[in-house]
C-alpha cells in the first residue's frame, strides 16, 4: 500500500458532524474496503470561515481507492497527494488537559 495525504476543506460546521463523518469513514474502510484502504490518522483544523477541515493520512492501493472510499463515506477529498517519505522529528504529542 502507498501512503496519501487527503485534505478535506471546510467540510463540517460542528464537531458532531465531523464525528458522524468519522464513523462513516471508519465503517466503509473497515467493512467494505479493508483490503484497499486504511485510515491512519487525521488532524482537525479550523478553517478561516470557522468550519472544520481535516488533513488525513491514509494508506491505500491507489489514489482511485482513496477517492472511492471518500465517495462511499460521503466525504470530500479536495486534494489527494502521494507521500514520498516521512521525516519524524518528534512523535505526535499526546493530548493533555491543563490542570489549572
Amino acid at each position: 500500500m502507498n501512503t496519501y495525504v487527503i485534505r478535506r476543506r471546510k467540510a463540517w460546521a460542528t464537531p458532531e458532524e465531523l464525528e458522524e463523518a468519522a464513523g462513516r469513514s471508519r465503517r466503509v474502510g473497515d467493512e467494505e474496503m479493508s483490503d484497499q484502504v486504511r485510515w491512519i490518522r487525521s488532524y482537525v483544523v479550523q478553517e478561516e470561515d470557522g468550519n472544520l477541515g481535516t488533513v488525513c493520512i491514509y494508506q491505500a492501493i491507489s489514489e482511485e481507492a482513496v477517492r472511492e472510499h471518500a465517495q462511499r463515506a460521503g466525504l470530500p477529498a479536495d486534494e489527494i497527494t502521494p507521500v514520498e517519505g516521512t521525516v519524524i522529528v518528534r512523535e505526535d504529542p499526546a493530548e493533555t488537559s491543563d490542570p489549572a
